[in-house]
């Protein structure tokens, strides 16, 4: 082989070599690019995300958590005062089902950057929109914590009953007006469990007045 020609293999070889670098530099920045872009969407989802909610959403979830609270008082004095066993029954349901929304909803706010509702409230004389939930005064509340036997049994149904109905009137207005698929989907549970609440406690009611 002639000097000329070896220069000539060493040329077309270091040339193959840069050429297989300038491969290895655009697909790392190929990659670069495709994770760039994929940060970009997932931000953007995020941010979609935080903004699912409306005006709508907020009320019902500053209006709903201290009914919650006010309706699991009641439910919590069931505790040794109540007599018959339903509605010891119905009362331990209600603390199961209301005290871990409660945290759900108090989660949302958090998340949404909105306000608690204040925690003197407690869901007594408590309304939505003009909304008022009878039977939730603290007097009310006073003379069911005073009471036991069947004349708790007959105070917390006449107390429940009207208090149910203000939760299932809220929850209404945030499946027609909301927009968190979450906070709506819960509405929709709270309609379904406690307007069946309402007809077992009339029910319930109804035979202990007979």
């Amino acid at each position: 082989m002639t000097r000329k020609t070896a220069r000539l293999v060493r040329l077309a070889g270091g040339l193959m070599a840069g050429t297989v670098v300038l491969a290895g530099c655009s697909g790392g920045s190929s990659d670069t690019s495709a994770d760039s872009g994929a940060e970009r969407s997932a931000s953007a989802t995020s941010s979609a995300s935080a903004t699912t909610y409306n005006e709508a959403d907020v009320a019902f979830v500053q209006g709903m958590l201290p009914h919650h609270e006010g309706a699991l008082r009641m439910a919590q004095l069931a505790d040794g005062r109540a007599a018959d066993p339903r509605v010891i029954d119905l009362a331990d349901r209600i603390e199961e089902a209301q005290g871990p929304e409660i945290e759900t909803m108090t989660g949302w706010l958090q998340e949404w950057g909105e306000p608690l509702p204040d925690e003197d409230m407690g869901g007594m004389d408590h309304g939505s929109g003009g909304m008022d939930m009878e039977g939730m005064s603290e007097e009310d509340m006073t003379a069911l914590d005073s009471s036991s036997g069947a004349e708790f049994d007959r105070m917390f149904l006449e107390m429940m009953i009207p208090h149910h109905q203000g939760a299932v009137e809220m929850a209404e207005t945030e499946i027609a007006e909301g927009s968190d698929q979450d906070a709506v989907e819960m509405a929709r549970e709270i309609v379904e469990s406690q307007t069946a609440e309402i007809e077992e406690m009339q029910t319930l009611l109804a035979e202990l007045d007979g």
